[in-house]
């Protein structure tokens, strides 16, 4: 790549633009990646092309009117480009920039890859686990699976045929007779030595075998096995194969994929995309070892701001006839998988460009194919996984809808002055104890018509008096507000358009206590109090700032929606108040006061051992086996627990 060539302008006047033009027009005739910044230096779209200069002159060449891409056009004030070797290289800068600068004009997927996988651990009797995370290659992992579901239910399936253990080491190597699972006929009881290890691997083998598609070669094997005992009069073993056999044919429907060539493709991945309403939706479904393990949604950012953007055609001006179908499942297939993890088979709904296709196949380093037009039964998976796109996508506008009007309904009722109803933001607070035991406050929030959930805080409160719910909203209120309030008077920070608490008006009173001491808007103050006998549907709004109170009506849109907030409040707090609880109660704080084990390795050890109870009974070396923990810090473990 040659280095980045750069024109800056502070204001986008007629001096500014004439010499952005000019450097436009000194730009070379090679492919490269362009990008495009306002006046406040926010990138504001990322390009590829196979010629710079004709590709970013046609930008400011035509004249666009109102679109969307006019109107971008109209805030670049900055362009940047890098002069790279190939398409493929274009292609691979392209997305990489797209994901880290996430510009406002790109098509937008959320980095998400953490897909689970099934993984047999080695050992003398390995067993089944269910995982996430980064591969190595001291285990066996299979997958990668589009849920936890799907992984869960491979493992019941290696349980039902392949009697497979799914039990953690330290339990595996204390039983004295075997637990229900092999009761069940779910596992051969290795544990106390009820299989030898050369059965159990013969096992292994064949679960192994069946995952990464070689099931006919393995019914095969197992029926010759099957004859091999009953001529040697083992009918015993015999029946045991047999009984394996019937169970493995049960399990195996559509067990391939087959083109119309004949040739059996084993891992494949299917994707159906679905535009409509300013939304869209790409469906994946996941095809490894021959089976079909389900599908995923993705819903991208962004997508009703890029409609008018055509394609990287140099000799055509933007916009141009490029479906907005086909932009997203562009968009998607560089985004998600120029980074790994392409299987060599890719059918599509729709045709994408080939220079795509073997940037693919030039990264990962194997051959991918994509199929637009397939025959059966790719041609049913993927009838499957389109109709798949359109039910979540038509389910997403349904809930968007919903949410929209429930949130203009709560603003109309309050009479809010309220520019951008997309920005309105609301924030909830709750109070929950057992008899004034580990009291906590939770912080929920609701923004862009939905639910938050990254945004959440719990609060633990302490210094007050044992369930005096008005000194614990004192002071949450007051840690939440404080400094946002100082940082929201000088134009750094934005306070909620809208902070409802869970109670009447004493709850209420104490948060305008606080509102006054910090000098916020006491307008934004709601209460939400119970109604005639506590009951659902009653409920009124309290107000600070001395409006009467106000009933909503059991089926208003706007109760539905702080119904639904306060709920939330109310569920959040609950959780975090017994999880506190718990800890206190069984002894979990005692790992975390050991110097050297913070959250993370707290929670590995808690999760590998089954609890507290389990790490106390472990030996050192059961400690030092776990990731993270050293030889010292095993002993130090043990040392504390005993």
């Amino acid at each position: 790549m040659t280095d980045d060539v750069s024109t800056s302008a502070q204001v986008p006047h007629d001096a500014a633009r004439a010499q952005l033009l000019a450097e436009v027009a000194a730009l070379p005739n090679l492919p490269g990646v362009y990008r495009y910044f306002d006046a406040q230096d926010a990138v504001l779209y990322v390009g590829k092309a196979r010629d710079l200069k004709k590709r970013v002159s046609s930008y400011f060449q035509k004249n666009h009117g109102g679109t969307r891409i006019g109107h971008m056009i109209t805030k670049i004030a900055r362009l940047q480009t890098t002069v790279v070797r190939s398409e493929a290289e274009a292609l691979l800068l392209e997305n990489n920039l797209i994901k880290t600068l996430a510009p406002r004009y790109n098509i937008l997927f959320r980095d998400d890859k953490s897909y689970p996988y099934l993984k047999i651990v080695s050992g003398l009797f390995p067993r089944v686990a269910y995982y996430r995370g980064s591969v190595d290659q001291k285990h066996r992992y299979f997958g990668p699976f589009p849920s936890a579901w799907a992984v869960k239910e491979s493992i019941q399936m290696i349980q039902k045929v392949f009697r497979l253990r799914t039990c953690e080491d330290t339990v595996f190597a204390n039983r004295t007779r075997p637990c229900l699972l092999y009761q069940i006929k779910r596992c051969s009881g290795p544990c106390v030595n009820l299989v030898s290890a050369d059965d159990y691997a013969h096992d292994v083998n064949h679960a192994e075998r069946f995952l990464v598609g070689e099931q006919q070669e393995l019914m095969d094997d197992l029926q010759a096995q099957m004859m091999a005992y009953a001529q040697a009069l083992k009918f015993e073993q015999a029946a045991e194969i047999r009984n394996q056999i019937g169970a493995l044919s049960r399990v195996l429907h559509q067990q391939s994929v087959e083109d119309n060539t004949g040739v059996t493709t084993k891992d494949a991945d299917i994707l159906a995309v679905k535009v409509e309403g300013g939304r869209a939706c790409v469906n994946l479904a996941m095809v490894r070892g021959g089976r079909h393990l389900g599908d995923r949604p993705y819903f991208p950012k962004h997508v009703d701001e890029v409609m008018d953007f055509g394609p990287e055609d140099d000799e055509a001006a933007v916009p141009a006839s490029v479906s907005p179908e086909v932009q997203v499942l562009e968009a998607f297939i560089a985004q998600h998988y120029l980074d790994g993890g392409v299987p060599p088979l890719l059918v599509l709904s729709h045709a994408v460009d080939k220079t795509l296709i073997e940037a693919l196949s030039l990264q990962s380093g194997i051959k991918v194919t994509a199929q637009h037009q397939p025959r059966e039964p790719r041609r049913a998976w993927l009838d499957m996984c389109i109709k798949g796109a359109q039910l979540k996508l038509a389910q997403l506008l349904a809930e968007e809808g919903s949410q929209q009007a429930r949130t203009r309904a709560l603003v109309e009722a309050l009479d809010l002055a309220v520019e951008n109803m997309d920005a309105f933001r609301i924030e909830c607070f709750d109070i929950s104890h057992t008899a004034g035991e580990s009291t906590q406050a939770s912080c929920v929030v609701f923004e862009g018509h939905k639910m938050q959930s990254a945004q959440y805080r719990r609060y633990n409160i302490e210094g007050i008096t044992g369930g005096d719910d008005y000194a614990a909203m004192r002071q949450v209120l007051t840690r939440r507000y404080a400094k946002l309030a100082e940082a929201a008077s000088r134009g750094e920070a934005r306070l909620p358009d809208l902070v409802l608490v869970d109670g009447g008006r004493g709850q209420v009173s104490m948060a305008r206590e606080v509102f006054e001491e910090l000098g916020i808007d006491l307008g934004r103050i709601v209460g939400v109090e119970k109604g005639e006998g506590r009951k659902v549907g009653l409920e009124e709004l309290v107000f600070a700032d001395g409006r009467p109170k106000v009933y909503l009506g059991r089926d208003s849109a706007a109760l539905m929606l702080v119904a639904q907030i306060r709920d939330e409040a109310h569920r959040f707090a609950i959780t975090g108040m017994r999880a506190r609880r718990a800890s206190v109660r069984t002894g979990g704080s005692k790992l975390e006061d050991i110097a050297g084990i913070g959250p993370k390795k707290r929670a590995k050890l808690l999760q590998r051992f089954g609890g507290v109870r389990g790490v106390g009974n472990a030996s050192v070396e059961d400690l030092q086996s776990v990731d993270g923990i050293s030889r010292e810090l095993a002993e130090e473990i043990y040392r504390v627990l005993h």
